[in-house]
């Protein structure tokens, strides 16, 4: 914690008295409106919020429609198909990059955010089905009888009993895929090319450039890019705990 403190404390004061003295009380959001206005730095922002929230509920919904049937349902190739979601992990993704490039330049997608929301979506996809499988499993087959007894159909059971069973696991799923997205260089380097339309990662090495001596506007950076992640992991931990509270009371 002692990093973090230290960061959270420097980028509420001006560089002078960062070399002077390390520790020292904050002194104003200066730092904070620097960043914010006179460099791109909303720009990075903005367009990782974008591409992280896009990607995660795409990728979350797709898996969600698959992983459903893979886990309560019984029919012919349901294990291939297993095989199949399950093989996409087995690769590394980066192999695949030059004719994923290709194909997203041959639909016009490079340079594009829409471009970028639709790798992560579906790079996502195969953890996200595996961890969800494995939980759709792990619920007693007897709610389905129960909700059919109910006059329940197959979507009323998934959205109404399965869904709220299974947030522990979509929470998890969302914090795995959150981070990775968030932090992801590779993927805006190899992409975009315009400096409007870059993520936080890679638009944050044109900040350092642009203020390299200025140490204050470079931890006031630091601290809005580490803010969304530590505000997630709360969220989750209390959404899990809901889940789990909610699976019990069925």
């Amino acid at each position: 914690m002692a990093p973090l403190l230290v960061m959270l404390l420097s980028s509420l004061r001006p560089t002078s008295e960062i070399f002077d003295r390390p520790i020292g009380w904050p002194t104003g959001f200066g730092n904070y409106v620097k960043a914010w206005t006179e460099a791109s730095f909303s720009t990075y922002v903005v367009n990782s919020a974008i591409v992280v929230v896009c990607s995660v509920l795409l990728g979350a919904v797709v898996s969600l429609l698959a992983a459903y049937p893979l886990g309560r349902r019984e029919f012919k190739g349901r294990g291939l198909f297993g095989a199949y979601f399950i093989s996409g992990m087995t690769l590394p993704a980066h192999l695949g990059v030059l004719p994923l490039f290709y194909l997203l330049e041959s639909m016009g997608l490079v340079d594009s955010l829409t471009g970028l929301i639709l790798v992560y979506a579906a790079g996502s996809v195969p953890f996200n089905v595996f961890v969800l499988t494995a939980f759709f499993r792990q619920l007693p087959h007897e709610l389905d009888g129960a909700a059919a007894l109910d006059g329940a159909g197959p979507f009323a059971t998934f959205w109404h009993v399965m869904l709220p069973l299974v947030r522990p696991a979509l929470a998890t799923v969302v914090v795995f895929q959150f981070v990775p997205i968030w932090n992801d260089f590779f993927y805006p380097l190899v992409l975009m090319r315009d400096e409007s339309k870059l993520t936080l990662p890679v638009g944050l090495t044109h900040f350092f450039g642009q203020f390299q001596n200025d140490w204050g506007t470079l931890f006031a950076g630091l601290v809005m890019t580490t803010i969304p992640l530590v505000v997630l992991f709360v969220l989750a931990t209390r959404q899990i705990v809901a889940g789990l509270t909610a699976g019990m009371n069925r």
